[in-house]
């Protein structure tokens, strides 16, 4: 897992639990790389010895000038941040190596500026990582890299965080900020494509950088607020997690019931039972009409069901449709209904109904509406109960 760890986070009284946690996640064997942001402590650096700096566009972010009379302040900063992290992870008896991971180039001259020791990166030295990681240890890159004749060069922490995502093949990357953003959000990446433009700068810098490393093959990546105490933890422990997350794998995924579910499903459905929202269904009913049933898996825990019967004439009946109540907010409602009508479409059926007492109002809000007993097929109007006095709401397909 690596991890971009924004300067103002370094610089927050919260530090010291963040890099705890970071050391107890290498602890229990996980491999964590992290690289640290130094935008702001240079910043400083530069101010104080009266060092002018400016930027100019390249890319999606201004790349900042680093003159030679810049560079070994430039250096100083970077390698100070760096150090911090080290001073804690030695507190936690951690091992901790910050190296010189990255080879550099430099970016030359652009529309007629010399960018002197402004860099991009030409190669991660992967091998020197994982053997730095198969030793226990975690490695710390700074924003900087060297040529192959050491010529130092400032290189953007994101541009090398996203480089060893892709030459480490990670799994996860981290972009830990020092700011309230998105909480408990989760977007495919075409979602998040969508909000880009519509986002704050920050917002944008940081959605950006988790499209690229989606495109580069990482499958989840989470943007957390590092302010926020355990909010590492939180967001890769809890159902939830606390902040954003990009993800491209099969996070949520809607699949047929295996009998294995059975339990799952049941204790979804019952307090929808005891409210009488849904009718009484015992495990051996939903066992002789499995096939009809789908369910939405999370992270391999089943958190949403649903059922489409077919009840002749070209008409099918959505039931049994339950959810898990701490992802309300995730829509899995939605999601299950939707497979199933696709479902529906796909067998051919042009019509499906749901039966509701408590429910009304959300099914119209999917597109349902009201109809008749006598426009139900033969099959459903035989065994209606009279009792339960549902409403009736029908799509047309």
């Amino acid at each position: 897992m690596v991890f971009k760890i924004d300067f103002p986070v370094t610089d927050d009284p919260g530090f010291p639990g963040l890099v705890k946690d970071l050391a107890l996640l290498a602890k229990t064997g996980f491999k964590v790389v992290i690289v640290p942001g130094a935008k702001e402590h240079i910043d400083t650096v530069m101010k104080q010895h009266n060092i002018d700096t400016f930027s100019i566009p390249a890319d999606d972010m201004p790349a900042r000038i680093t003159t030679s009379k810049a560079i070994s302040y430039v250096e100083m900063a970077a390698f100070n941040v760096a150090s911090r992290f080290m001073t804690f992870l030695s507190g936690s008896r951690v091992d901790a190596v910050i190296g010189n991971f990255v080879r550099a180039r430099g970016l030359g001259v652009i529309n007629g500026t010399d960018t002197e020791h402004t860099g991009t990166v030409d190669k991660i030295y992967t091998d020197s990582l994982i053997r730095v990681l198969n030793l226990g240890m975690i490695p710390i890159l700074p924003c900087i890299g060297w040529s192959p004749s050491g010529k130092p060069y400032n290189v953007p922490s994101d541009e090398i965080a996203l480089e060893v995502c892709k030459a480490l093949g990670a799994i996860k990357l981290f972009i830990i900020t020092a700011r309230n953003g998105m909480k408990e959000a989760r977007f495919t990446p075409s979602e998040a494509r969508e909000l880009v433009n519509s986002s704050s700068a920050d917002i944008q810098k940081e959605l950006k950088l988790a499209l690229k490393a989606s495109e580069a093959g990482v499958h989840r990546i989470h943007i957390i607020d590092g302010k926020e105490e355990g909010a590492v933890l939180k967001e890769l422990y809890s159902n939830l997690g606390v902040g954003t997350m990009i993800y491209t794998d099969d996070y949520d995924s809607i699949r047929a019931l295996h009998s294995r579910d059975l339990p799952d499903i049941l204790r979804l459905m019952e307090p929808l039972m005891q409210k009488g929202i849904l009718i009484r269904r015992k495990a051996d009913q939903i066992q002789e009409k499995k096939d009809d049933y789908s369910v939405l898996e999370i992270d391999g825990s089943i958190r949403a069901c649903g059922a489409l019967h077919d009840r002749g004439e070209a008409q099918g009946e959505i039931a049994a449709v339950a959810t898990d109540p701490n992802y309300t907010d995730l829509g899995l409602g939605r999601k299950i209904v939707g497979y199933l009508i696709d479902r529906a479409k796909k067998s051919g059926m042009r019509r499906v109904f749901v039966l509701t007492t408590q429910s009304q109002d959300w099914f119209e809000s999917l597109g349902f509406k009201e109809v008749s007993l006598e426009s139900l097929p033969e099959q459903k109007r035989k065994v209606y109960d009279q009792s339960r006095n549902s409403k009736i709401f029908a799509l047309e397909l």
